[in-house]
């Protein structure tokens, strides 16, 4: 489902990736899996994402497919500190994006029995711009890595410290897929009261899940 339908949409992005294992290897079809997530802020609209390993060829897949899907003219980006989404981002974009990156750093938490389990205290984050003019108020990941926890509670194999997990990528990528289009066309956000879709102009109306798997795979 994860096809062209989404063409022509003006946005802002917001890029983080989310981590998923797919029984023990290291080939590319085995081992720790990626999902790549491109979020809009303001209309929550997910116009695309890529599951695969970290690497600079998915890296790169993911922003070629998201340029693809959103309208011809200039956007502000910003990404994690991953090494090669500079290089995608340059090889996508051109000089046609405000980009700019992230990095978070924490502090040493988890030693302990007590800590083991909760999530590290960020102690600093660092901001670098890589290209054009981003506005310094709206360089944040936040919002996508909101829409991660989204997902982990939404996917069951995403949940952590569980015994779900895929079998095959095949599998994972199929959830992945079949989530972000219920996420964006049939389920109402909270704050937007509408669904994603409906906020960014692409529908006008709730979709019902009938409505969404009579689409053809390769339309969404």
């Amino acid at each position: 489902m994860n096809g062209s339908g989404y063409h022509s949409f003006p946005c802002a992005i917001r890029q983080e990736s989310a981590r998923k294992h797919v029984r023990k290897d290291d080939s590319a079809d085995f081992g720790d899996q990626w999902v790549y997530v491109a979020l809009d802020p303001d209309t929550k609209l997910v116009p695309s994402f890529v599951v695969g390993k970290r690497s600079s060829e998915n890296t790169q897949a993911f922003m070629r497919d998201l340029r693809s899907r959103i309208a011809d003219h200039r956007i502000q980006l910003t990404t994690d500190a991953y090494i090669f989404c500079r290089k995608a981002v340059e090889a996508a974009f051109g000089g046609d994006a405000d980009f700019a990156q992230l990095t978070k750093l924490y502090g040493d938490y988890g030693q302990f029995g007590n800590e083991r389990y909760s999530p590290p205290r960020i102690t600093e984050v660092i901001s670098k711009i890589r290209s054009g003019n981003p506005d310094p108020r709206y360089i944040s990941t936040s919002f996508v890595e909101r829409q991660n926890l989204t997902m982990r509670l939404q996917i069951a194999r995403f949940t952590r410290l569980t015994l779900a997990f895929s079998r095959k990528l095949d599998n994972l990528k199929a959830a992945v897929t079949l989530y972000f289009a219920h996420y964006n066309f049939c389920r109402v956000h909270r704050s937007l009261r509408v669904t994603p879709a409906m906020e960014a102009g692409i529908t006008d109306h709730v979709w019902s899940l009938a409505e969404l798997l009579e689409i053809p795979c390769h339309a969404i």
